[in-house]
């Protein structure tokens, strides 16, 4: 059988490019793969492929490394790409998108997925995605998408729109991952769990959450998620002690279901928990403010000596990740079916969501590519909340689009926590100061604010 090749364009992500490379070469039918690292940062796509190459010696794997600074080349003739940048980085834009919003007392959290944070980060993005998108349809144009990078939902929406025949599916590990951490906080084997979910990317909902018994039956297993809330049993400590889990579990008791994106992400999703002079909430809560900036820091810290470590090592400590990308190029490659949670169109697939709205739901994979499940309509309170999400990234896809500036103001107005915490005025001048602010990281028809137009 042949041997796929596989692209990662943002191979600089060593970390994450060495969890994937790891999960795919510890397959069989994809062990022969040639991997092809792209980074415009010579530095750590030397790093990347150092740790590729010592991954390869380690498992004993007869898979191939090849780096390229050019985005086109390393596309030629693919069968996968794995997109896995940040655009900006954490300095100037991931700085920009917190410092500027706390001038007006916005506060947040992550900032990646929504609010103000989330939209630069869109317009930051997507016109990379299209690039690698036209490059794909003129020399890989089977290849499959497999997209790693926030903001999901709208960088999914964006290529969907505008290259509609583009193969792509949006990945993250926020599915699997919190059903993992309720496993824990109910003392019970994650094996033994059952669980579907649906919605949008970090706003998806364990529509059932299940424990396989002795018999072959299946426990609910929301009345002992209720109950172990209630006497303080969970959620249980993780493992990041800024970050404890109560927003969920207590949004679980106003809905009646447990959402899949942490505390830290859903506390800036919705209204409720970051407002100015409620600092009650935020101790009640665990609100972890400025938290992605902290993690940029200590991850950077982190690296300079993990990646020495790395260049010493003789061989590299393989562990299965509980990321989908191997999954799904073994299965579209070997046709062994498999079942993942993946963020595509919509197409009908949630009756009470937009149609051309991204959206996260399980998906069939095979040698037929992905096929999503159909779900139906959500219970009506999820539908409302996730809407309001929904306009956002419906806006800021608009404003891409069109090129059109007035929509990205329009998307602040709407986002949920912005708008609960600024009167119109200060949302316009904030956007106008982010605009002005992140200049050249942004598309030339979205730089500059109304106040350089009106000059």
């Amino acid at each position: 059988m042949a041997n796929p090749k596989i692209t990662f364009i943002g191979a600089g992500s060593s970390v994450f490019m060495k969890n994937i490379v790891g999960d795919i070469l510890q397959r069989p039918a994809l062990a022969g793969a040639t991997i092809r690292l792209m980074d415009i940062n010579p530095k750590r796509l030397e790093e990347s492929e150092i740790i590729a190459k010592k991954l390869i010696a380690t498992l004993g794997v007869a898979a191939r490394v090849e780096t390229y600074a050019n985005q086109r080349q390393a596309l030629d003739g693919t069968n996968f790409v794995v997109v896995c940048f940040q655009i900006g980085g954490y300095e100037p834009s991931t700085v920009i998108d917190f410092d500027v919003p706390k001038k007006y007392n916005l506060r947040q959290t992550i900032a990646d997925t929504l609010g103000v944070g989330g939209i630069m980060r869109g317009l930051r993005t997507v016109p990379h995605l299209w690039s690698i998108c036209e490059d794909m349809l003129e020399v890989a144009p089977d290849a499959i998408m497999l997209q790693y990078v926030n903001p999901m939902a709208i960088n999914t929406w964006a290529i969907s729109e505008k290259y509609p025949t583009i193969k792509q599916v949006g990945l993250c590990h926020s599915v699997q991952g919190t059903a993992m951490e309720l496993a824990h906080d109910l003392d019970i084997p994650y094996e033994e769990i059952r669980y579907r979910s649906a919605g949008i990317n970090h706003m998806a909902f364990y529509l059932k959450f299940e424990h396989r018994q002795p018999d072959g039956s299946y426990k609910d297993l929301y009345p002992e998620l209720h109950r172990a809330y209630r006497e303080g049993r969970a959620p249980k400590a993780g493992w990041n002690p800024r970050c404890p889990n109560k927003v969920r579990y207590e949004m679980m008791t106003r809905l009646g279901y447990f959402v899949t994106e942490s505390s830290e992400h859903f506390a800036e999703y919705t209204p409720y928990f970051i407002k100015e002079g409620r600092e009650d909430l935020i101790e009640k809560f665990g609100i972890p403010l400025d938290e992605y900036p902290k993690r940029c820091v200590e991850q950077i810290a982190k690296w300079k000596k993990t990646s020495e470590d790395y260049r010493k090592a003789d061989r590299i400590e393989v562990k299965q990740s509980k990321e989908y990308a191997s999954s799904i190029v073994n299965s579209v490659w070997t046709g062994e079916p498999s079942v993942i949670y993946g963020n595509l169109r919509n197409n009908g697939v949630i009756t009470s969501l937009p149609n051309n709205a991204a959206v996260e739901v399980p998906c069939l994979v095979d040698e037929n590519g992905l096929q999503p499940t159909y779900i139906g309509d959500l219970p009506p309170q999820l539908t409302a909340l996730i809407r309001t999400n929904i306009n956002v990234q419906e806006l800021t896809v608009r404003a891409l689009m069109d090129e059109n500036p007035e929509h990205i103001y329009h998307a602040a107005m709407m986002d949920p926590h912005t708008a609960a915490e600024l009167d119109l005025e200060q949302i316009w001048a904030l956007v106008d100061d982010l605009r002005e602010a992140h200049g050249a990281m942004l598309p030339e028809w979205a730089r500059g604010s109304r106040k350089a137009r009106v000059a």
